[in-house]
């Protein structure tokens, strides 16, 4: 675990190589990822079934490809009555914050006359990846699958491993809440490129959106264009930013909380008290060893973990924003005094009771979200990442007699005289203005 103190002289260096440092697969992870989509592209299910046998080591002609509703509706009902209640209500609360992300479409009159807007429609057939291998995740789907349905897609495929034929009845059970149309029993990069292209089995989508491993998240990267995708993710990251008023073991149990998904993980905290710093230090280490994640989330904090020491708050704002990170904690008396100064973050959780592990699962706002810097360019996860914008304008006579003038006049500054023939014919009443 790093510590530094932005008063030592060597802070600036020690943390600029922080910032910088790589936590992401590379090697050969972008040379095995394109013979994967090459051999899905050209043999389709045969290929499907051939790295479905090699990586989760059962055969899909035996398992089955495709998980049926029936299967989802055993898993809801097998399900404890609190578990259940519990994703009924982060259900409830996630597509009641989403649903006011929908965009109203635009349908204006200028001054000229020109008809000018916007309609937006949904992406028509989406689908989510949800990973079944270190991590199982119902929330994933619940936060990947409800903005789709409250865009109004048409068709939402679920795609996702099952390593020696097992899946995770959660995962099935949170498929039936938020309303998956279809789950097929695959997953890898093998996974992204059926669904980009399609296969004998499965037709194909028009965006891919959910977390999965350096794999997963290469195919997305290699595909996109043949297929929308949400965003490139990397390891998890939190932030926080506490003063020495919070209880070290809270802010200590938050740190893990990132820690514990993956060695690759980060957890760094900013605080302006030296002695509290050592206090979750030690907190951390204490915590590590009761956890049944114990060994991932030592090996993140060991490798990638950092508690820095500032003079104060408002001054770790600035290095929080060349961090960009994922998740940002404000644990403070006034966090909306810190927030204001935020600009690039993920997500910001806002007081000392607002852990980011309850915007995990049942507050609302979406947990997908960019890591690796990302959030300087990208958002999270939203209703609009499964609809699309299609703007349109009508002009009459007069509208385009008041600009297309100006049209004109550009087109021919560019040297498209085709572009500025079409507005100087209807401009000339089909009478043109220059020889053709």
């Amino acid at each position: 675990m790093i510590r530094l103190s932005t008063s030592d002289s060597r802070f600036e260096r020690d943390f600029a190589a922080l910032v910088n440092a790589r936590r992401e697969a590379d090697a050969d992870v972008a040379r095995d990822v394109r013979t994967i989509v090459a051999s899905v592209r050209d043999e389709g299910d045969a290929a499907l079934h051939a790295f479905t046998k090699k990586f989760d080591r059962h055969d899909l002609n035996a398992t089955g490809w495709r998980i049926e509703k029936s299967d989802w509706l055993v898993a809801l009902d097998g399900l404890d009555p609190a578990l259940r209640a519990a994703l009924e209500l982060a259900a409830e609360r996630i597509a009641t914050y989403h649903l006011k992300q929908k965009p109203e479409d635009s349908d204006t009159v200028d001054s000229t006359g020109a008809r000018l807007g916007a309609r937006w429609n949904a992406i028509q057939h989406a689908g989510i990846y949800i990973p079944g291998g270190r991590a199982a995740y119902p929330s994933s789907v619940l936060m990947n699958a409800i903005p789709a349905r409250v865009a109004g897609v048409e068709r939402l495929v679920m795609v996702t491993p099952t390593p020696d034929g097992e899946v995770n009845p959660l995962v099935l059970a949170a498929a039936h809440i938020a309303g998956v149309d279809e789950v097929w029993r695959i997953g890898g990069a093998q996974a992204i490129a059926a669904l980009a292209y399609g296969t004998g089995r499965i037709k194909p989508v028009d965006v891919i959106t959910g977390p999965g491993n350096a794999w997963v998240a290469e195919a997305k990267r290699q595909l996109y264009g043949v297929v929308g995708i949400d965003m490139v993710a990397g390891p998890s990251e939190i932030v926080v930013v506490a003063d020495g008023k919070n209880d070290p073991e809270w802010i200590a149990a938050d740190l893990l909380s990132q820690a514990e998904h993956d060695p690759t993980s980060q957890s760094i905290l900013f605080t302006d008290d030296a002695d509290f710093a050592r206090a979750v230090a030690d907190a951390v280490d204490l915590q590590i060893g009761r956890l049944e994640t114990a060994q991932v989330a030592r090996a993140s904090w060991d490798a990638n973990g950092a508690i820095i020491v500032t003079a104060d708050l408002a001054e770790a704002m600035p290095l929080v924003d060349r961090l960009a990170p994922e998740h940002l904690e404000l644990a403070c008396d006034d966090p909306q005094a810190l927030f204001d100064q935020v600009r690039h973050a993920g997500s910001v959780f806002l007081g000392r009771h607002t852990p980011e592990a309850i915007g995990d699962y049942v507050a609302g706002p979406n947990h997908v979200l960019p890591t690796g810097r990302r959030a300087r360019f990208a958002s999270g996860l939203s209703v609009l990442d499964f609809m699309k914008r299609t703007s349109f304008l009508q002009l009459d006579h007069a509208a385009l007699s008041a600009i297309g003038p100006a049209a004109v006049a550009l087109a021919e500054a560019e040297g498209l005289p085709a572009h500025a023939r079409s507005v100087a014919l209807r401009l000339a009443g089909n009478q043109p203005e220059f020889d053709l």
